[in-house]
């Protein structure tokens, strides 16, 4: 690591009044609890903060750094019964704050953190309705301090992340909701905040803050604006985080997994700090099962089976039978195999895409075995051996429109990862073909990609083409998301 984030400096900045403000006071103590946060060492920061309440119980910061260790409770755990635990404390540490020094930066800022966080949680559990009102608050409270404390760069952190996430929020209940009390968000400007931030905190007096901004910035980059440049971005940015943060080994880990980067991924994961100062994280076993399964090596269930043991949370059930699922058929165990798709469908929920993804697989013919093969050396990068495995394979090889339309999808996948791009073209536009009115989403995917390669050889008539030909297909898996990205492709090319 070529740089570490400078918390010692921190007391040197403490003479400094961006940190100070009557009863809002970031001292030395609460940014120990801060920085522990974000490295999840949440007991650790719990402690700090006991201190602090017995040093400065009138200290409102203390607050919003509860509302911190809340927040990465129930995030890192994906547990329902914390989130019901958990979720009164909000309106308490509000009213809270509503009574203290309306002069400070940190008056509004940190009533708008907390609405933020739990508008994220609220949204991830299904509350859209509550993610809305707590969105619309923390863009007013953010957008007023910001007219108050231009120079207050904390305020841009969560204009920052709304106006990423709502200008590319797919068609739903909570984007109706936002829409009618008027809000909206432009996802290019959003990144373009935070990569400013993330620049302009280094060595700056708001440099303890540098983790959080980067936080955010890596999860808009990957999963809102499916950016290309995800993985070297958030590579880059988190190369400054200590490498005592398991936030950052989480990160890092993340980045590579949905980037084709699984040997990397497997190498930060191993190396991730442990011990019981650490918030447990099952979701991290989750990842290094996808990561070794993505190079076909099936002691992955090793990986998959400790998660489910060590899960408390809702999410990744369904996908993680639906994974061991898939090894038992690369075994040759249908006994097996029909046992882990059983389980996929009736054991954990639907919140996220992944499990609804999970639920609509288990539920159709096996896969196979291999385009299941090709698919999963392709996620993990191993394009030559993705290749290699359907290479010699013909459409007529295949016996029903599924399979017909995911082998030449897979093909345009490869061939578009290797820059082969007329070979893309041809094998997309063969998907499209035959797998447009099928509820599969390889045609629209494929129609989305076709306009991201016309794009960026900037033939923008046949992009716009391609992304509302993807629009314009429906009822199909992944609809919202790919959706979305192609209206961003849209949006990008006016």
């Amino acid at each position: 690591m070529v740089k570490r984030l400078r918390f010692p400096l921190i007391l040197s900045l403490l003479i400094c009044p961006l940190f100070s403000f009557a009863n809002f006071d970031f001292n030395s103590n609460c940014l120990n609890a801060y920085k522990s946060i974000f490295e999840l060492k949440l007991g650790n920061a719990k402690a700090y903060i006991a201190t602090e309440k017995k040093l400065r119980p009138n200290n409102s910061i203390i607050f919003l750094l509860e509302n911190y260790v809340d927040y990465f409770t129930i995030i890192t755990s994906e547990s329902k019964v914390d989130f019901d635990k958990l979720k009164g404390n909000k309106s308490i540490r509000l009213d809270k704050i509503s009574d203290d020094d309306k002069k400070s930066p940190y008056y509004l800022y940190a009533q708008a953190e907390i609405n933020l966080q739990w508008a994220l949680i609220h949204g991830k559990h299904g509350e859209y309705f509550n993610a809305a009102l707590e969105i619309r608050k923390a863009n007013n409270f953010l957008l007023e301090n910001a007219k108050k404390f231009p120079n207050f760069q904390l305020n841009y952190k969560g204009l920052a992340l709304i106006s990423s996430v709502l200008g590319n929020l797919p068609e739903g209940a909570l984007k109706s909701t936002l829409s009618t009390f008027g809000i909206k968000g432009n996802l290019q400007t959003g990144l373009a905040m935070f990569e400013k931030l993330a620049d302009d905190l280094q060595n700056s007096s708001f440099e303890p803050f540098y983790v959080e901004v980067v936080f955010y910035y890596a999860y808009v980059l990957t999963d809102v604006a499916h950016s290309p440049a995800a993985y070297a971005k958030t590579m880059k940015y988190t190369e400054r985080i200590p490498d005592s943060s398991l936030l950052k080994s989480y990160l890092q880990s993340y980045i590579c997994v949905k980037n084709g980067h699984s040997e990397e991924a497997i190498s930060i994961l191993n190396k991730r700090p442990e011990g019981g100062v650490y918030q447990p994280f099952p979701y991290l076993d989750y990842l290094e099962g996808i990561a070794h399964l993505n190079k076909l090596d099936l002691t992955a269930s090793v990986y998959f089976n400790k998660f489910l043991q060590t899960n408390k949370g809702v999410s990744y059930i369904k996908d993680t039978n639906l994974h061991l699922a898939w090894i038992a058929l690369l075994k040759g165990d249908k006994s097996n195999y029909t046992t882990y798709v059983n389980k996929a469908l009736s054991s954990g929920y639907t919140y996220n895409e992944k499990d609804k993804q999970a639920k609509n697989e288990a539920s159709s013919a096996a896969p196979a075995v291999d385009l299941l093969k090709a698919r999963l050396l392709f996620d993990g990068g191993y394009l030559s051996k993705a290749l290699a495995v359907i290479d010699d394979k013909k459409t007529v090889d295949y016996k029903n429109d599924k399979d017909k339309t995911e082998f030449n999808y897979r093909l345009g996948r490869i061939y578009d990862a290797q820059n082969k791009d007329d070979l893309a073209l041809s094998a997309y536009q063969a998907t499209i073909n035959q797998g447009k009115n099928l509820k599969y989403y390889f045609a629209a995917n494929a129609a989305l990609q076709m306009g991201k390669v016309y794009e960026n050889r900037k033939n923008y008539t046949k992009a716009k083409e391609c992304y509302n030909i993807s629009i314009d297909m429906k009822n199909h898996e992944y609809e919202n998301s790919i959706e979305s990205q192609a209206k961003a492709g849209l949006s990008r090319i006016k």
